[in-house]
């Protein structure tokens, strides 16, 4: 948008979301402007659908069930008593080049969880709030791989676990605690 300031015509700064894109002007105090940002950004995916398509399937693919709403997520893990790997999906580097490649990589271990279910932060942000409603005692982070039993965490990766390392270590750590923590398993994971 093109507008006019003592010193001539000038573009404003915009933040974009989706289908609305918003305005800002310079009077805009910071609050009020991360106010708007978070009033249009509700309901509001960040990146069309397609853009993430990919994305979703590298878990999908390989046995992980999407939880998209808050009731998906409530119905995956409410009163599941069975091993549950829960990955916060993301469309950062860390998750492309690290966390997938290494989920991927960890489930063909002997031992793996019973339940593969993925939310996708940025996208689905009511079912990922509610994934993460169920991982007490840790900060929103994504990309993060989680894997709980009875209904609660007994091991997480966190961003901070996954940025800076490469695959093959995350993997480790992912197989360490698949052995801890899973049975051997005989058959493809089950949702």
């Amino acid at each position: 948008m093109r507008v006019w300031s003592k010193y001539g015509p000038t573009r404003m700064p915009a933040a974009y979301f989706g289908h609305a894109t918003i305005q800002f002007q310079p009077s805009c105090r910071l609050s009020s402007r991360r106010n708007a940002i978070r009033a249009a950004a509700k309901g509001v995916s960040m990146f069309p659908d397609i853009m993430v398509q990919q994305m979703r399937e590298e878990l999908t693919r390989i046995g992980f069930r999407e939880m998209r709403t808050p009731e998906d997520v409530d119905a995956a893990l409410k009163n599941e008593k069975r091993t549950v790997l829960v990955v916060v999906n993301s469309v950062c580097g860390c998750a492309a080049g690290k966390a997938r490649p290494a989920v991927a990589r960890a489930l063909a271990h002997s031992a793996r969880p019973e339940v593969l279910t993925t939310v996708f932060a940025g996208q689905d942000r009511e079912a990922t709030e509610q994934a993460r409603s169920y991982f007490t005692g840790y900060a929103p982070s994504s990309p993060s791989v989680a894997l709980m039993r009875d209904g609660k965490i007994v091991f997480m990766l966190e961003r901070r676990d996954i940025e800076g390392r490469d695959p093959l270590s995350i993997t480790n750590d992912l197989t360490r605690a698949f052995d801890r923590f899973c049975a051997p398993a005989t058959a493809p994971a089950n949702q």
